[in-house]
């Protein structure tokens, strides 16, 4: 069954070699019970440890049934470890967190990916511990223990069983226990290689090989094996094709991370903390950035879309200022030209401006007064809230007709229903028809704070003009817009007669649109900006889960090597250590959310901001934060994959 020629083993330290197996050949049966005796130092655990798979040697040739197994690597090796080999350790080697059935099942989560507790149940019943199986190691005594790593060490139906000085750490009466059932199950036909330094155990075996200095002193056979049928074993498609579930694996991963982090709750939720500090941070400031974003969106949809504001601009002749700083004039004439003459515009709406003195009752406000038509309205996007807005025949007829904002009807009216009720505006009446909905502050002018009248009503019987400030158009088709302007500026200095050298400062045209994508542009880089600046402490939050890790890997080396001892492959520990730091990040970042969401609520509640948790931000942040769990746990799991097996179990 196995069989070592010229196998050789040496260990580098410091700046010496130390050989600890020099050339050693030896053909083992299957069925044997095998004891191996010798000194500390002598080499007996390093041959068993190379025999048992977890190390290779330097050089020489082991076949296992015929096949070559010395030059194959630490997953292939841990594939045969899984399916032919069971370990009884000196310590044990039981997982504190895991109940003694848990713990007997392990090998079978890569194996089978899954535990079996039925299989695990009939083992703890051999060894006589069936009624111990939902404690945990610290309430078993030593030979319990010990009971339990043998029952792990059959879960598999291995054809090897290796144990290394398996009653070294036992009183007498377990010693005698386990060595009944090291002989059961040898009698079964169960392969037994034992390490041992006591004379009576060793005359519990077969056949006794003694070693000193690496080699093997004298090999004795002390009972016939009993001969059973020998299995032929291949290997090759266990190797080539090891059993894989991708999926079932990885939902195992994730249940044994959550196990793990519930079992050190205070280094979880620290490490938990760092990242929900930023999953929050970033919702938060999102929400607040989007907020501010939808409000000036908000803002700006009352300067209308694909609007240009044309007003005059001063006039030098002659290269001298005219009295009074002359200004070029426009007119409802020099509005009605450009409409008839541009077909690309959508409306036109000229309007004057100015103040005046408003008063109700006893009451009385100084407010903005502006004249406008009835296109202004739709071109300014402006929705009236209660009533109606001005229409053409009030323009036409010069009505005494008011919509007012919601500064003024509150100076005036209070919380009483202003419709229909007549106002004084420079003393003149005026019947107020729509009220319009609260828009609030921009800069130091207040929106609300204003009253619309009809254009010509404004300039003939309230103003007293005879031209307007302001000619405001809009083009059908944004593509159009600056055609839409050079045409415009054509026309009127063709209408008023402007000379090229004075048409720079004839009008002043300004493209609103423009406006309005730099306004929205400075909004969304400024919440960008808050992104990234709460995306930082979800970095640091990633440096302290690897943080955490490595310490974990640390703290684990034994766990790790008694994992790769009982068949994980390099894939299932960086599998599972992925899984924990990513387990850590996504439910911090799930907290995250539901915090950074209190947050922002708490904010618009207590300050009046509006902030808006879009799912873009939640999905961003989420994302985020797993990537962050994935990204920051690579590298402690990587070096937990790496471990050397037989490295890991001596770790201290």
């Amino acid at each position: 069954m196995i069989k070592v020629e010229g196998i050789s083993k040496s260990y580098t330290m410091g700046d010496n070699v130390l050989t600890v197996l020099k050339d050693i050949s030896l053909s083992i049966e299957q069925g044997d019970f095998v004891a191996i005796m010798g000194p500390s130092g002598s080499g007996k655990s390093s041959l068993m440890n190379i025999l048992g798979l977890l190390d290779v040697p330097d050089k020489g040739s082991y076949r296992l049934n015929n096949f070559e197994v010395s030059k194959l690597n630490g997953d292939e090796l841990a594939v045969l470890r899984r399916d032919v080999i069971g370990f009884i350790f000196q310590q044990f080697n039981l997982l504190p967190r895991m109940s003694a059935a848990e713990n007997v099942t392990l090998p079978l989560l890569y194996s089978q990916g899954k535990f079996d507790f039925e299989r695990a149940e009939e083992l703890l019943k051999l060894v006589n511990l069936l009624d111990r199986q939902h404690h945990r190691p610290n309430e078993l005594s030593g030979g319990q223990q010990q009971r339990v790593a043998i029952a792990r060490s059959l879960v598999n139906r291995p054809q090897i069983i290796f144990a290394d000085e398996p009653t070294g750490n036992l009183d007498s009466v377990s010693e005698i226990e386990i060595m009944k059932i090291l002989r059961e199950l040898n009698e079964q036909g169960i392969t037994i290689i034992l390490v041992t330094h006591e004379d009576i155990i060793s005359q519990e075996a077969k056949r006794l090989i003694r070693m000193r200095d690496g080699m093997i002193q004298s090999d004795e056979r002390l009972a016939p094996i009993n001969k059973k049928k020998e299995d032929d074993l291949d290997f090759s498609h266990k190797i080539l094709n090891p059993k894989k579930n991708v999926w079932r694996d990885l939902f195992e991963y994730i249940r044994q991370g959550l196990r793990t982090l519930a079992a050190n709750k205070i280094r979880s939720g620290l490490s938990m903390l760092g990242i929900l500090i930023g999953v929050a941070a970033v919702v938060a400031m999102m929400a607040l950035g989007k907020g501010a974003q939808k409000a000036i969106e908000t803002q700006l949809s009352s300067l209308g879309s694909n609007l240009l504001l044309l007003r005059p601009g001063s006039s030098r002749m002659g290269g001298v200022a005219q009295e009074s700083g002359s200004i070029t004039k426009l007119s409802i004439e020099d509005a009605l030209e450009l409409k008839n003459n541009i077909k690309e515009l959508k409306s036109i709406s000229p309007s004057v401006n100015g103040r005046g003195q408003a008063t109700y009752a006893n009451k009385n406000t100084n407010t903005q007064i502006q004249g406008v038509t009835e296109f202004y309205a739709s071109m300014r996007n402006l929705e009236v809230n209660l009533g109606r807005f001005l229409n053409a025949e009030e323009n036409r007829k010069r009505a005494r007709v008011a919509v007012i904002g919601s500064t003024v009807a509150q100076e005036l009216f209070g919380d009483s229903n202003p419709i229909g009720e007549n106002i004084k505006i420079n003393k003149i009446n005026f019947q107020v028809i729509g009220l319009l909905p609260e828009k609030g502050a921009s800069g130091w002018r207040d929106q609300d704070d204003i009253i619309y009248v009809p254009l010509n009503t404004a300039m003939y019987r309230l103003l007293g003009k005879t031209t307007v400030d302001v000619i405001e158009l809009e083009v059908s088709d944004s593509k159009d817009m600056e055609w839409v302007e050079e045409e415009v500026l054509r026309l009127l200095y063709q209408r008023h007669k402007i000379p090229p050298s004075l048409q720079d400062d004839a009008f002043r045209i300004r493209n609103m649109a423009e406006i309005q994508a730099a306004l929205s542009q400075s909004s969304k880089t400024m919440s960008t900006l808050l992104a990234a600046i709460a995306a930082i402490s979800l970095l640091v939050g990633g440096i302290g889960i690897m943080n955490i890790m490595l310490v974990s890997v640390t703290e684990r080396t034994k766990e790790i090597g008694l994992r790769k001892s009982i068949g994980a492959r390099s894939y299932d520990i960086l599998s599972q250590f992925l899984a924990e730091s990513t387990v850590v990040s996504v439910v911090g970042g799930f907290l995250g959310i539901v915090i950074g969401w209190a947050i922002s609520y708490s904010i618009s509640l207590i300050t009046g901001w509006a902030t808006i948790v879009s799912i873009f931000s939640v999905i961003l942040a989420f994302g985020f934060s797993a990537g962050i769990g994935i990204l920051f746990g690579i590298y402690p799991a990587r070096k937990a994959a790496r471990l050397n097996p037989i490295e890991a179990l001596r770790w201290e």
